[in-house]
């Protein structure tokens, strides 16, 4: 196989704090990489800077073939519970032209349905957002990633937050996502890791 991502020498400084230094892997074109690592290695400040979200030196490469679409999913989403926003809402923003306070169309609720069925939450199109389960939420957000397909997928901890059944889901998904998409996740389930991923890389804190 052939590398869709290339990382070299990557450093990442904040201050005077070296948060990574000289970070040097590949990730196969689809295959499932796991990043992993303590508490403070730096995981994911080294997705931020392959999404160009943080300042570093070194080098990223991405070698794209179809869409050179990167779809992320993050660890954390946090949801204003103020809001009147429901699953529907969220997933139709991007998914017609018009603007979601003026309704959602046909077509589009159709493609949300479908989505939500894909992620074992069917019928949730019309629940708030804001009382959706951790897992539930996360769920809702790897829809969203998975539509339209994207080459590379980025998950920062994407365990987290699932049951036992819902994070036995998850492996399946990723695994029959492997050729297709490539996957670059956070964990610290090694269990999973030793499942799952194709390649591994650890990262370890900064002067370590």
């Amino acid at each position: 196989m052939t590398a869709l991502l290339e990382v070299r020498e990557l450093t990442v400084r904040h201050a005077r704090e070296v948060l990574l230094s000289n970070v040097t892997f590949s990730v196969e074109r689809g295959s499932l990489h796991a990043l992993v690592g303590p508490n403070g290695a730096g995981k994911t400040t080294l997705l931020s800077a392959v999404l160009g979200l943080t300042p570093f030196t070194g080098r990223i490469f991405a070698h794209w073939e179809r869409s050179g679409r990167l779809a992320y999913v993050p660890q954390q989403f946090h949801v204003d519970r103020t809001l009147p926003v429901t699953v529907a809402d969220f997933l139709a923003l991007t998914r017609q032209s018009r603007p979601v306070c003026f309704g959602i169309a046909p077509a589009t609720q159709k493609r949300i349905s479908l989505l939500l069925e894909r992620v074992g939450l069917k019928g949730f199109d019309r629940r708030l957002l804001s009382v959706l389960s951790g897992g539930e939420l996360r769920r809702v957000l790897l829809a969203n990633a998975l539509d339209p397909l994207p080459e590379l997928l980025i998950l920062d901890e994407p365990a987290g937050g699932l049951d036992e059944n819902a994070a036995r889901w998850l492996d399946d998904t990723l695994v029959s996502l492997k050729g297709e998409v490539t996957v670059v996740m956070v964990s610290h389930d090694s269990a999973q890791v030793r499942r799952i991923a194709d390649q591994v890389t650890v990262l370890e804190r900064a002067g370590a």
